[in-house]
């Protein structure tokens, strides 16, 4: 058992919420990753009402959190021995899908900074209750700190990590640069990420 699966608790009812498009680019990805019968058969594997709650969310409605991560737990199980990489690959393929279609205008800006410092919380646009907010804020370097929301998995965090690398580089950033450095999965009081990137006029610096 992979520890993303030893520490998930699908049936945590924490009163967590999920936009549909994160169920949406999740099995796109495994569709265009692995196949549609490798979708079915992660799918078959969960109880009869998920299935349904996955199935019928639009990628603007909400779905329970604790049937997103039921999702990623059964595709870690089915995928991980192969691919051990999945959900951070997963979490860049939702921000170049789902993300860029929906939200595009709070991705693409002039620089990270201003990305990351915007009034408008992409996390929040994702998940509720809680947000990501920026602790630490440097010209080429910045730290995330994940605030009322529990992670659950430590596939959420992965998924976050591919995620934020992918979001900086459409925001101008250029070699960018995410490591997952506190995780209050594996016992920190919280979940930071510091992100890394050079800019268009300095890219020969070095990290």
């Amino acid at each position: 058992m992979s520890p993303a699966q030893s520490h998930a608790k699908a049936g945590v009812g924490n009163g967590s919420w999920a936009k549909g498009s994160t169920v949406r680019s999740t099995i796109e990805y495994l569709e265009t990753r692995f196949g549609a019968e490798t979708v079915k058969r992660i799918l078959d594997t969960l109880p009869a009402g998920v299935r349904r709650a996955l199935h019928d969310v639009g990628p603007t409605e909400e779905v329970a959190y604790p049937r997103l991560v039921a999702l990623w737990t059964a595709s870690d199980a089915a995928i991980a021995a192969t691919v051990p990489g999945w959900a951070y690959e997963s979490g860049a393929y939702s921000i170049d899908s789902v993300g860029v279609q929906l939200y595009g205008g709070i991705l693409r800006k002039a620089t990270p900074q201003a990305f990351l410092t915007q009034s408008v919380s992409l996390f929040r646009l994702y998940y509720h209750p809680g947000d990501m907010e920026v602790v630490e804020d440097e010209q080429q370097r910045a730290v995330l700190r994940l605030v009322g929301f529990e992670p659950v998995t430590s596939l959420f965090c992965a998924r976050q990590t591919g995620g934020l690398r992918r979001a900086i580089e459409i925001a101008g950033g250029g070699a960018a640069r995410t490591r997952h450095v506190r995780c209050s999965i594996e016992g920190d009081a919280f979940c930071e990420w510091e992100l890394h990137w050079q800019l268009d006029t300095a890219k020969s610096t070095t990290l």
